[in-house]
Order: structure tokens, then sequence, then C-alpha cells
């Protein structure tokens, strides 16, 4: 295995230079991939509507083809599902990466090409391992095997008069992984693919306990799930009694800031890496580049053109947009992409905050319909898990989960607040020395969110609910929406989702 481990890290290193030449002409990159795609879609239903061959300019595209989003681009999804190709992308579209996005609304199902599978996300996942050997190169990650988290697929094709199926990105991923990744990676497909989730995370435990596993790729929730099980079924006290040549965790889909703590615990080494990824349904955006960052370089030559809307403009009618050499560092925006999956100028609902502009580096600071904006403090998801983190951090807490939402002024009698609930998988020595200390942090990351809160004014300090264990997932699978790529709603403006989970604990708890 020391030979293998040293052969395959030597060709991970070799990749690369291939990174390094978008860092060093990342606008060039950016241009080339434009029109290589509109050149590769110039005969689709799309590309002639909109003239694709008579495009020579980015101003000329920005002009010609109108921003989109899921709900007024699914009229060509749609036509794909029920069996015609070459609407919006020339090869055969066979597979839809379902995804939520939220748990709220209907599922949303992003098409998958064969063109996006290996150049975007499998691409990415090599990139993210050439990485890691780079920046470690004493890893021993190839003498053992790597533990993912699949999602789901869909049995059925999503139509009867089409072959298309669904499953959430990361399933996609799996079942079209040639024969020989199957061998480096554990449970078996059968397992990782299974849609019971409670099942399958028992059945996950107990295929992956004995296995000498050194890296493990998942979401933060799911996996802390199955490290837990783990424990359980091996009466171990942390799990590198289970699999003491563990070194790595590559992570996404959620921030690792509130769950870091957790993991600690149960991975007591200052040794064991972490490292993120931004790889969504609609492609693989992002990844931590330097040890011990919290930013993520941007993935320029993956088949994705990049565009942004400054997060003010977002509610304009003809909002500014800007190509990537027309970004500022420290200013939100809204991603706007267009791919070889046969998305154009679509808006995929997250908004990121470059902080380097050479290379282009970024953290995710959000979605543009997930934040609280009751009273002018336009508190944004990456304020709230920044500042749960530092709550966590000063009192040993470590958490699950968590939403929050406003309390609105009741007829001019009240202030307004925010009301939050957490499920703690520590809980804290005192609730109210959290919720003092998670205030006190927002209002040094938000100046607006200080303001209102000045002397209680229009805001009083956030209200704080610790929800028994497992009340988050009880609400997913209340809602059919347990496991895949569905996500808790960290902020909204609406108390629907406060409301529901309130409810729940009321009846947990009555």
């Amino acid at each position: 295995m020391e030979v293998l481990n040293s052969f395959l890290t030597w060709i991970f290193k070799s990749r690369l230079g291939q990174i390094d030449k978008f860092k060093q002409d990342p606008h060039l990159v950016q241009q080339t991939a434009l029109f290589d795609l509109l050149e590769a879609a110039k005969n689709t239903e799309i590309g002639k509507l909109y003239q694709f061959n008579r495009i020579s300019t980015y101003d000329e595209f920005a002009s010609r083809v109108p921003l989109s989003d899921y709900e007024s681009f699914s009229s060509y999804f749609e036509k794909t599902i029920k069996g015609k190709q070459q609407v919006f992308w020339p090869s055969s579209i066979q597979w839809f990466a379902k995804s939520s996005g939220t748990t709220a609304g209907r599922s949303k199902y992003i098409p998958v090409s064969e063109e996006s599978l290996e150049e975007c996300h499998y691409k990415g996942g090599k990139d993210m391992v050439s990485l890691y050997v780079n920046n470690f190169p004493d890893t021993k990650i190839f003498t053992g095997k790597s533990l993912s988290i699949g999602g789901t697929l869909e049995k059925e094709p999503l139509h009867s008069k089409g072959n298309a199926r669904a499953g959430d990105v990361s399933a996609l991923i799996m079942h079209n992984l040639p024969i020989w990744a199957q061998f480096v990676r554990t449970p078996s497909l059968e397992t990782a693919l299974m849609s019971d989730w409670e099942a399958k995370i028992e059945r996950m435990a107990r295929e992956t306990m004995d296995e000498n596993v050194t890296s493990i790729a998942g979401v933060p929730t799911w996996t802390l799930v199955l490290l837990q099980r783990i424990l359980e079924l091996k009466k171990a006290t942390h799990i590198l009694e289970v699999w003491p040549n563990l070194e790595v965790f590559f992570h996404g889909a959620v921030a690792f800031g509130p769950y870091r703590n957790l993991f600690r615990q149960l991975i007591p080494s200052e040794k064991m890496r972490y490292m993120e990824t931004y790889n969504a349904s609609e492609g693989f955006f992002g990844m931590q580049d330097l040890p011990d960052s919290d930013e993520l370089l941007l993935l320029l030559d993956y088949g994705i053109f990049y565009e942004f809307i400054p997060t003010e403009d977002l509610d304009k009618t003809n909002p500014k947009v800007v190509p990537l050499e027309g970004v500022e560092v420290g200013k939100n925006y809204a991603l706007v992409i267009s791919t070889n999956g046969g998305l154009w100028r679509y808006k995929i609902g997250d908004t990121i905050k470059f902080t380097s502009a050479c290379p282009y580096r970024f953290r995710i600071s959000g979605r543009t319909k997930h934040f609280i904006n009751a009273f002018g403090e336009e508190v944004i998801v990456e304020n709230a898990e920044a500042a749960i983190a530092y709550a966590c951090e000063l009192t040993g807490a470590t958490i699950v989960n968590f939403t929050a939402a406003p309390i609105y002024f009741e007829g001019g009698k009240s202030k307004g607040a925010h009301e939050w609930v957490v499920e703690f998988n520590s809980a804290p020595v005192s609730l109210e020395d959290f919720a003092e200390k998670l205030d006190a942090r927002l209002r040094q990351l938000n100046s607006d969110y200080d303001a209102k809160r000045y002397k209680n004014l229009a805001l009083q300090r956030l209200h704080l609910h610790a929800a028994p264990l497992g009340l988050f997932e009880s609400w997913l699978a209340k809602k059919g929406k347990l496991g895949g790529q569905h996500k808790i709603p960290r902020l909204s403006n609406s108390r629907e989702f406060l409301n529901e989970i309130l409810g729940l604990m009321k009846g947990i708890n009555p």
C-alpha cells in the first residue's frame, strides 16, 4: 500500500499545473470558457433562439441572453425530461440532479450532462485531491479507503415518455464513477445510495466501522450522525479508536464553523485536517486551496462562465451584472452561471463575497432568499453562522442545527427581535450566556443589526430556544425531506419554518 500511496500522490501532485494556469490568467480562461460554451450550444433550441453564432463579445452575450432562474428556465427542462434533446445543450441529457436548495417548495431538477460530470464534478474531485496532496505531501490517504456518504437515486424515469432519471448530485457522481474508483471507497455503492436514511446510516456504520478509513467526504450533518452511531457500535470514546489512520474530512453543502467543535471532540487530533468544497447541483465552483483557511478558490476552467449581481441590485428590474474582471473585493454578489450542463445566465440563489482577486478567492455568504431584514438589519447567513460558531467556541457548546426568524412588531405595542431555535449536541452551561454572546457577536459582525439593537430602540436582544436532539431531523422527516440535498433554512424573513419547528417542539415537550 505504501508503494501505491507514493505513486498516486505523485500522479495527483502533477495536476497542480492545471490549477496554476487559471490562477495566473483568470480573465482569458473565463473568456475562452464563454465562447466554448456558445460554440458548443449554437445549434440547440436555446442557441438558435438567442443566435449564439452571432455573439462575438461578452457585452453581446449579456444583452442578447436574458438572466434566468429555475422558474423561468424550467419549461426547457420539462421538454428534456419528456424526451426531447438538443434543447439547451447538444449532448444527450440522461440525468437530472434533484435539489431543493431549501426545505421549502417543490423539488428542482437540474440537468447534468456528460460534460458537466467529466469536466466539472469529476475534475473538481481530482483537483481537490491534488491540492490536498500538494499541501500535505506526507499524506497516507491512499493507504486506506475514502468514506463517502451519497444521496439517493430515483428508480423510475422522471416522465413516461423520456429516459431521464434523477437523484441527489452526490448520488449521480457516485453512480457514474468508473469501476476502479469503487475499490478505493466505502461503503458499497448499494448501501451508499439507499433512500431510507435511518436504515442507510445503520448499514453504513456496520459496513465501514472495521475498514481502514483514511478520509471522509460528505456533509457535516450526516457525517456526524454516522460517526456517532459508529462510536455506539464500537463502544469507543472517539473515532480515532476506530480509524487510527483517519487524516482528512472533505466537507461541503453547509458552513463548517458551527460544527467545528463537535468534530474536534469526535476526532481529537491536532493532525486531523479539514478541507472545504463548494460542489452544488449546478456545478463545482470552489474549494479550499490553502491549509487552515476559510477562503475558497474560484474554479475557472470547469466549463462554467461566471457573472455576478451586486446583492443591492437583486430586486431591480434591470440589475447591474458584471463578469469576473468587474468584481470588487469585500462586496456581496449573487452568483450567475452559464454551464456545460446547459444553464444560461442562471441565478443559482447563492451569494458570495470575494476576499482576493489575485487569485480569485471568496467565501460563501448565504442565499439570496435566506436572510433576515425585517427591520433594516440585513442579517445574512454568513453573519449568523460566524456568530453561532463564535458563541460555541467561547462556551464549549456544540450544535446539530439552527434556524432563526424575526419576531415582528405586534400592533406597535412591542419591539421586534430575532427568535432562534438551536439544537445542541452539547449544550452550554448557561443558555442565557450563550444568547448574550451570540447577540453580541452579531452586533460586532453587522453594523445594521447593531444600529437597530442600540439601547433596544428597534430590536430587543434575540430570543433563544434549545431544541431537543433529533428535532430538525424529525421536522425534515415530517415534510418528506429527510436526507440528500435538503437543508435546514438558516434564516428567513417569514416565520413559516420557525412556527412549524416551535409547534413540533411543543408536541415533543408538552
